[in-house]
């Protein structure tokens, strides 16, 4: 089982981006864990340009599925004083499986300053349950050490991520948890991402123990289509990341 940092280590560049093989022990279902698959977007992009100011925003389209030999092509899309836009195409053996594009900007002075994301009241990690019960799982939960911490909240944190960029790991980590939508089924069903976007609101580099409080809120569920919200904190409550997901519901 590979670590994130040495999964991040294996990229070599490869024609007009980077390769890299991924055991299955990051799979989902079939294809490669969604997080996975922006992280190394993230994570390719920040090896073929020097110099990037911190991320900002990312909008992933999870095209397809992300199986066998993983290539990923970046490219800079517009270069200004304080942002640079990049775009990222993720290919497995099937063709384009994911396409990102990225924001980083750099922190400018600005009259202001607000806070509006106040995390959930919930118990600490240690008084709260594992989140997985008997039964099947996804293959790369066993990446992770998993909280429940209530009703759409879990407590999460990377089992091994020493070494690897603040903003690559918090994108893994931010799709740990199940689609909110899946709560309003009866019984198991397939569910697929199909775009996620993220907004990063704090480049928390503080050594701390890794945990991180994610909420995911369904909105809306109709014609085989879910929407979400999906918020992370640190363990102190800072917060990390804003998003919102829509998930393709096969019942």
């Amino acid at each position: 089982m590979s670590t994130l940092a040495e999964l991040l280590d294996g990229l070599v560049v490869a024609g007009d981006g980077f390769f890299v093989a991924v055991d299955s022990d990051w799979l989902q279902g079939r294809t490669l864990y969604g997080g996975l698959s922006a992280a190394l977007c993230v994570a390719a992009a920040g090896r073929a340009f020097d110099g990037l100011p911190p991320l900002r925003s990312a909008q992933i389209a999870f095209v397809g599925p992300a199986t066998g030999g993983i290539s990923i092509v970046p490219s800079v899309l517009r270069k200004g004083k304080s942002t640079v836009f990049a775009g990222v195409d993720l290919f497995g053996d099937a063709g384009l499986a994911t396409r990102a594009m990225l924001c980083f900007g750099a922190a400018r002075n600005s009259v202001l300053a607000m806070n509006d994301v106040a995390m959930p009241v919930v118990p600490a990690p240690e008084d709260c349950a594992g989140f997985f019960k008997d039964g099947p799982r996804p293959g790369f939960v066993q990446h992770f050490d998993i909280r429940s911490a209530g009703e759409s909240l879990v407590w999460v944190r990377h089992r091994n991520d020493a070494g690897v960029d603040p903003a690559v790991s918090l994108i893994t980590l931010a799709d740990v948890p199940p689609p909110a939508g899946m709560a309003l089924l009866t019984g198991p069903a397939p569910v697929s991402t199909m775009t996620w976007a993220v907004d990063f609101l704090e480049a928390h580099t503080a050594p701390d123990d890794g945990w991180r409080l994610l909420r995911s809120r369904a909105e809306t569920a109709a014609g085989g289509y879910s929407t979400q919200l999906m918020n992370v904190w640190s363990r102190h409550g800072i917060p990390l990341a804003a998003g919102r997901q829509s998930v393709a519901v096969f019942a």
